[in-house]
């Protein structure tokens, strides 16, 4: 299976479930900007944490 049929059927599993309805020439775009955020997802995954770690606090204005 290529990275684009992986991403395909993504969109279409995510799509189904919320009910969207995608027009097929949106899907090459959708395609990009999904491999985009799962490489920068799994950067961010990838990148060590000691034990130590907290995380950050929430800040409310």
């Amino acid at each position: 299976m290529t990275d684009d049929e992986r991403l395909d059927h993504l969109i279409a599993a995510g799509t189904e479930t919320l009910g969207l309805h995608v027009q097929p020439e949106w899907l090459p775009a959708i395609r990009l900007h999904l491999g985009i955020s799962l490489r920068h997802a799994a950067t961010v995954l990838g990148a060590p944490l000691p034990d130590e770690a907290d995380p950050a606090p929430v800040f409310v204005a």
